[in-house]
């Protein structure tokens, strides 16, 4: 009977300590395996934002041969009791030129609420060559009951954008904040170097 009771003990600390390495393991496999998520799924890994800080070299240079199409896409979370959207759904832009469009907001209930915008690039791929100069994207927002809002953008292509990549998304998922909650976005500071358009 003891004979038993210690070769039970000696099994289950066996298992739980091969539980343990698994969970070890499985902790240091989670950075590649979200990497690789993130890239078959096409969605932005937390690498891939930590590019986009850098933004794109300015050159100054226009490059006046090339047109990209940018489409601009805006969500609200159910419980953000706001209408959000861009003031005009495309247009096609040169790289190396900054260029401003508005997003307008509007709170449709009676009393104050905050949100923040998270913005994201598709294809994936043109991520690092999208720079946002001014996003309302930066900072929390907050809105007055009925209150209405235009949220200006200015942004830029990369003269460096692939060939290949002649359309790009600009999404925006707006969401509620509570008080004291904060979303960080990554804010691209490059100086303004041509007209805004």
């Amino acid at each position: 009977m003891a004979a038993d009771n210690q070769g039970n003990k000696k099994r289950t600390t066996l298992l739980l300590g091969g539980l343990v390495a698994l969970m070890f393991g499985f902790g240091f496999a989670m950075v590649p395996l979200y990497d690789l998520l993130c890239q078959v799924t096409g969605t932005q890994s937390i690498a891939i934002r930590a590019g986009m800080g850098k933004g794109p070299a300015v050159t100054g240079e226009i490059d006046k041969s090339r047109l990209i199409t940018i489409k601009f896409d805006a969500t609200v979370n159910p419980n953000l009791p706001w209408d959000f959207g861009p003031e005009i759904r495309s247009m096609k832009v040169h790289p190396g030129e900054i260029y401003a469009v508005n997003f307008v907001a509007s709170n449709r209930s009676n009393s104050s609420v905050t949100g923040q915008a998270i913005p994201s690039v598709a294809p994936w791929q043109a991520t690092p060559y999208f720079s946002k100069l001014e996003c309302f994207c930066f900072t929390r927002q907050t809105l007055e009951g009925n209150e209405r809002t235009d949220m200006p953008l200015r942004f830029m292509v990369s003269t460096d954008l692939p060939a290949e990549i002649r359309s790009l998304t600009l999404s925006y998922s707006f969401m509620r904040l509570k008080p004291g909650q904060e979303i960080k976005n990554e804010q691209q500071t490059l100086p303004a170097i041509a007209t805004i358009n």
